[in-house]
């Protein structure tokens, strides 16, 4: 799954299990299953004790890993911040339609741009989107802090196309 800034042209992609990708089209195409699956159960939850779902948060990168957040809030709980997978954030926030933030600091290491190098037709494709130099740049300085020198170069390298 591909967000997208609201007003930025930056990108994160967000790599789904399958399970979570269906749940995550079955919410976009609003279609009813017969029985609830477990993104349903966890919005129906939400709403059978009064509460609402806020948003949710994609708050943290650690070693290639989202880490996600469900704000909900309602009368008997006050405000809670709940830990979840952003695969399944994403599929409850469709569902119940909260919006969907993204830390800064996130878009920063592992946002995308568009790849201005290239002509494109309106079609995305992922091998046509670079990370933003932000994130190359630090990518490059944790490379070299860990003495990862093949790596710190081919990073470097990486930055100079940006800047060609």
């Amino acid at each position: 799954m591909i967000l997208k800034e609201i007003d930025g042209e930056r990108r994160l992609p967000v790599i789904v299990g399958a399970f979570e990708a269906q749940s995550i089209a079955l919410a976009l195409e609003y279609m009813e299953t017969p029985r609830p699956l477990t993104h349903d159960l966890v919005g129906n939850i939400i709403k059978g004790i009064d509460c609402k779902l806020n948003t949710i948060k994609i708050t943290e990168l650690k070693e290639g890993v989202f880490f996600a957040r469900l704000e909900i809030s309602g009368d008997g709980i006050g405000e809670r911040s709940i830990d979840s997978r952003p695969s399944d954030a994403l599929a409850v926030a469709l569902r119940l339609q909260a919006p969907i933030f993204v830390a800064d600091s996130v878009m920063e290491d592992a946002g995308m741009m568009p790849d201005i190098y290239k002509d494109t037709d309106e079609k995305l494709i992922i091998s046509e989107w670079a990370p933003s130099l932000s994130s190359l740049e630090k990518k490059l300085q944790s490379a070299i802090e860990k003495e990862k020198y093949e790596l710190a170069a081919k990073i470097r390298d990486q930055i100079k196309e940006h800047h060609a």
